[in-house]
């Protein structure tokens, strides 16, 4: 498919997701939001995508929402039409539905991540930064409660002080201070954005697709349980695993001293 406000290119069974309004620094218009929302059901069932990469085109990752025009066309009456599902979806639904797609995720962010850019962010799996990366978040100084999962993701990754520091003073993170507090992977300089990001992608589409996908769910859910109940999570995943052509191609290829092809099934 084709898309307005972002381009999705699939290569050597990666999708680079590209945001695409540099002019706005990639904040979300009513059909940036429907577009989002069709590339990533897109992503999740094309079988042939092992990795995602989530970027924005320009000087900006992704700003938060383009508040101009969401009125602008919502006074007009020229907003993109929705569906009943589409008026039920929660506020934060972006944010989920990144989170709970079951391939690695992984942010090129290229610039200010800001708002529900900041929580997109957040909600992949890892972040690689450019030197040119900043977050920034300003909900509570409109009013309003961050959104879109960042109070999830960032207490998550932070600890509960840490976030709520962030999020009560709105102050700008830039890409050395995001490092060191790891709120991203690692930083690198803005020319080699991509090609790192797309190293580490490739690195990870070599590995078994349904290990990668289940050690994803199985960490995720890690977090909201015990001990022994994530025993129980991992021992399914591995009876799955086991199950799989993939094992055998593993375990041939270990025995015979040979990289494995592995078919994702």
């Amino acid at each position: 498919m084709s898309y307005e406000t972002m381009e999705l290119v699939k290569q050597d069974r990666i999708a680079v997701l590209t945001l695409n309004r540099p002019d706005k620094l990639n904040a979300v218009s009513p059909q940036m939001w429907w577009d989002l929302a069709a590339a990533m059901d897109e992503i999740q069932t094309d079988d042939e995508i092992r990795v995602l990469i989530l970027t924005g085109k320009g000087r900006g990752f992704r700003a938060g929402a383009d508040v101009a025009e969401t009125l602008t066309l919502a006074v007009s009456g020229n907003a993109p039409p929705r569906t009943k599902e589409q008026l039920k979806e929660p506020v934060g639904i972006a944010g989920l539905r990144l989170a709970k797609i079951k391939k690695p995720t992984l942010a090129a962010v290229n610039g200010v991540a800001a708002g529900m850019g900041f929580s997109l962010a957040l909600a992949c799996d890892i972040r690689i930064a450019s030197e040119n990366a900043r977050f920034t978040n300003a909900f509570v100084r409109m009013g309003l409660i961050p959104d879109n999962g960042l109070t999830y993701f960032l207490s998550r990754l932070l600890g509960l002080a840490k976030a709520l520091e962030i999020m009560y003073t709105c102050e700008p993170i830039n890409a050395r201070e995001a490092e060191r507090i790891g709120l991203v992977n690692r930083v690198v300089p803005a020319s080699d954005l991509m090609e790192v990001t797309m190293g580490l992608a490739k690195k990870i589409v070599e590995a078994a697709p349904i290990a990668v996908e289940m050690t994803k769910q199985t960490t995720v859910r890690a977090l909201n349980c015990d001990l022994e109940q994530l025993i129980e999570i991992e021992t399914y995943a591995q009876k799955v695993c086991m199950e799989t052509g993939d094992f055998k191609e593993g375990v041939a290829a270990f025995l015979e001293k040979r990289a494995p092809n592995f078919k994702g099934v």
